[in-house]
C-alpha cells in the first residue's frame, strides 16, 4: 500500500508515538541531516550534507542577491515580485534550517521522551489514540509535502512556458537567453536547488506541528487517567495514591518533552513571524497588480505555503492552552473529597503546576497563538494598502 502510514495501523501491529515522525525523518535523512554513525557512508554521506548545505542554504539566498546586482534592469515589475517575494523567503529559511539543524539533537531525544510516555499507553482505547495520531502526523507531513512540491513545480512549468527562468538566479555559466536549450537547461537547475530549499523549508515548518499533534494526544490521555483516579473500587487508598504519583509522572514528562523542543521552535517560528507580513504582502501584491494567469496559479500556491508556515502550527497552539485547562478541571472535578490528607495534597502541588499552561514562545518576545499570527498577518494587508493609495503598482508599470 503507498503512504502506508497515513491510515491508522490496526491494534494488532506494535506503533509508538514517535513513528508519527517517520516521513519527517525519512526526509532528514534525504536531504543530509540524519547521517548513519560510523562506517565509510558515513562521510560519503556527509559529503551529500556539505553539499545540500552549500547550494540549498548558501547559494540560493546568495543567488538572489547576485541577479539583483548583474540584471536589475532586465526584470518586469512581474517578475521582479516573484523573485523578490521568494528572496525575502531563501533568506529566512536559511535561517530556519541553520536553527533546526544546529538543534536537530533536541527533536531526537524528543522522541526518546515520547518512548517513555508511551509505556502509560496500555489500555486498548489509549492505543487506538497512539494509532491515530501516528497516521494524523504522517498525513500532515505529506500534505506539507503535496503544497510545497506543486509550487515549485508550478513556477517551473509557468515561468519556463513563459520563456524565462523561475527564479532567475545568478548563473555566469549559463545564459538562459542564449537559445531554448540553455532556458531549459538553466531552469532546472534552478528547480534542483530551489526543491532541496522547499525541503528544507517544509521540514523547519512541519516539525513543530508534527511534535504538538503528538503532545496534545499524550495531555488527552492524561486527562483521561485523572479522571479515572478514584474510580475503580477494587483499588486501595495506595493504590489510588500511586496511580496519582504516576499521573504527576506523566505530566513532569510532558513538560520535559515541551522544554526540549521549545528553544528550536522559538527561533524557527519567530523568524517566519518576521517574514511573513512582508513576504505575503510583497506575494499579494503580484497577484493583484501583475500576475497573468500561470504566475497567478504559482503565486497562489506561494501564499497557501506562507500561510502553512504558521497558520496550523498556531492554532495547534491555542488547543493546547486550552487542553491545560481541562486538565485543571479534571484534577479539580476528581474524587478526591474523601480522600486521604496524603493524597489531596499531592493533589493540590499537582493542580498548582497544571495551573501554568503550555505556552510556546516566538524568539523569547511574543506568545505563539492565532492572535499573532493574525497579527502578523494584516501586515500584508497594510502593505496593499499602502501600494494602492501611492499608485507604486501604476508606477512600476510605466517604468
Amino acid at each position: 500500500m503507498v503512504f502506508k502510514l497515513i491510515r491508522p495501523a490496526p491494534l494488532t501491529e506494535q506503533v509508538k508515538s514517535r513513528d508519527g515522525c517517520i516521513y519527517l525523518f525519512r526526509a532528514m535523512k534525504f536531504i543530509g541531516w540524519v547521517p548513519p554513525k560510523s562506517g565509510v557512508l558515513r562521510y560519503i554521506y556527509l559529503f551529500w550534507t556539505l553539499m545540500t548545505l552549500i547550494w540549498c542554504t548558501t547559494y540560493l539566498p546568495l543567488g538572489f542577491l547576485g541577479s539583483y546586482m548583474t540584471q536589475i534592469k532586465s526584470f518586469s515589475p512581474g517578475e521582479f515580485l516573484t523573485s523578490l517575494q521568494v528572496c525575502f523567503n531563501a533568506y529566512g529559511s536559511s535561517v530556519k534550517t541553520a536553527i533546526t539543524y544546529s538543534q536537530l539533537w533536541r527533536l531526537i531525544k524528543a522522541k526518546d521522551l515520547l518512548d517513555k510516555l508511551d509505556l502509560r499507553c496500555t489500555t486498548t482505547e489509549e492505543r487506538e489514540k497512539i494509532h491515530s495520531v501516528v497516521a494524523r502526523s504522517n498525513h500532515a507531513f505529506l500534505i506539507f509535502t503535496i503544497v510545497y512540491c506543486t509550487y515549485a513545480g508550478s513556477t517551473y512549468l509557468s515561468s519556463v512556458l513563459s520563456g524565462r527562468p523561475p527564479w532567475q538566479l545568478y548563473n555566469p555559466y549559463i545564459d538562459w537567453r542564449d537559445g531554448t536549450r540553455n532556458l531549459w537547461l538553466a531552469s532546472t537547475l534552478e528547480y534542483i536547488v530551489m526543491s532541496g530549499a522547499v525541503l528544507q523549508d517544509q521540514l523547519s515548518d512541519t516539525y513543530p506541528l508534527v511534535y504538538t499533534l503528538i503532545l496534545r494526544v499524550h495531555l488527552d490521555m492524561l486527562k483521561e487517567r485523572i479522571r479515572r483516579l478514584r474510580t475503580d473500587k477494587s483499588m486501595s487508598e495506595a493504590d489510588n495514591y500511586e496511580e496519582l504519583v504516576k499521573c504527576v509522572l506523566d505530566h513532569k514528562i510532558i513538560l520535559k518533552f515541551c522544554d526540549t523542543i521549545k528553544p528550536v521552535i522559538s527561533g524557527t517560528i519567530f523568524t517566519q513571524f518576521l517574514l511573513c507580513g512582508i513576504v505575503l504582502g510583497l506575494t499579494l501584491i503580484n497577484v493583484f497588480f501583475f500576475s497573468d494567469l500561470w504566475t497567478g496559479i504559482a503565486s497562489f500556491m506561494f501564499v497557501i505555503t506562507i500561510l502553512l508556515q504558521t497558520f496550523p502550527f498556531c492554532y495547534t497552539c491555542n488547543l493546547i492552552m486550552e487542553d491545560c485547562d481541562d486538565l485543571t478541571h479534571a484534577i479539580f472535578q476528581s474524587k478526591w473529597v474523601d480522600a486521604s490528607r496524603r493524597y489531596k495534597m499531592t493533589l493540590l502541588y499537582f493542580l498548582q503546576n497544571v495551573q501554568r499552561p503550555i505556552v510556546f514562545i516566538a524568539g523569547g518576545i511574543f506568545q505563539i497563538s492565532m492572535s499573532s499570527n493574525i497579527s502578523v498577518a494584516k501586515f500584508a494587508f497594510s502593505v496593499i494598502t499602502i501600494t494602492k493609495q501611492m499608485n507604486i503598482a501604476d508606477k512600476f508599470k510605466e517604468e
